[in-house]
């Protein structure tokens, strides 16, 4: 009947639809307005909002109203405001997914102990002449800015990492801190019928927080890192 109709269209966009994603987030995409029904197509309004597993902290940013191409040759056409990305970078950041710790197992793999550094950074050397494994602390100290573009997105990040060696004992010896500021690109296509990401790195500064074993010149470190990243993790990230 026509008031069940309508009781259920009601119902629906009052009821909150809460799907988790992982063990770190949930997404909300319960209709945000009534559904558009016209001759050819229906549309639906959805929030597209991701929270915090079993946090609904507010978001910190403001949906704004967008529209879809009229195209009428395909049968489902989706689209993701700014907006949706923006809350997963919150949800994401709330939760501590940016924060990792990499082992002293996972260094030593990658063959990255003291010397590596100093070799670089006479400090190091002089802290101290034995090489020991080291431990790297990555902690995002901002939410990430996503902006959209055409057929693409950047991606501002702001993080520390912070250097610790690992002593016999197994205890650590924090040796300095660094401020990370980055930006990322991320262009979109469709390739084999599927969604493909390439991603490119348009700018990677490091400056110096604080220091255990005094001051010492980053700009070396930095360039380093930009050309690991450029000709070895970039490319076999976008491989895959």
């Amino acid at each position: 009947c026509a008031f069940c109709n309508i009781g259920y269209v009601a119902l629906s966009i009052t009821l909150t639809v809460l799907v988790p994603i992982d063990d770190l987030a949930e997404i909300d995409y319960s209709l945000s307005s009534l559904p558009a029904v016209f001759q050819q197509f229906i549309d639906l309004d959805l929030k597209g909002m991701v929270h915090p597993a079993g946090n609904s902290t507010a978001s910190p940013y403001v949906a704004s109203p967008f529209t879809i191409p009229h195209q009428s040759d395909s049968m489902l056409y989706l689209a993701f405001s700014e907006y949706f990305f923006q809350t997963v970078a919150f949800a994401y950041y709330t939760a501590g997914a940016f924060n990792i710790t990499i082992a002293e197992e996972t260094c030593s793999y990658f063959n990255i102990r003291t010397e590596i550094f100093s070799s670089i950074i006479p400090e190091v050397a002089k802290y101290s002449g034995t090489p020991y494994p080291v431990m790297l602390k990555l902690t995002a100290t901002e939410i990430p800015t996503i902006s959209l573009e055409q057929d693409s997105f950047t991606v501002d990040i702001q993080a520390s990492m912070e250097v610790f060696a690992v002593l016999p004992d197994s205890t650590t010896q924090s040796l300095f801190i660094m401020d990370i500021a980055a930006n990322t690109n991320i262009a979109l296509n469709i390739f084999d019928h599927k969604l493909v990401g390439s991603l490119c790195l348009n700018r990677l500064q490091f400056s110096l927080a604080h220091s255990n074993i005094g001051f010492f010149e980053i700009s070396l470190l930095e360039n380093i890192m930009s050309y690991i990243l450029q000709t070895e993790v970039i490319p076999s990230a976008n491989g895959k």
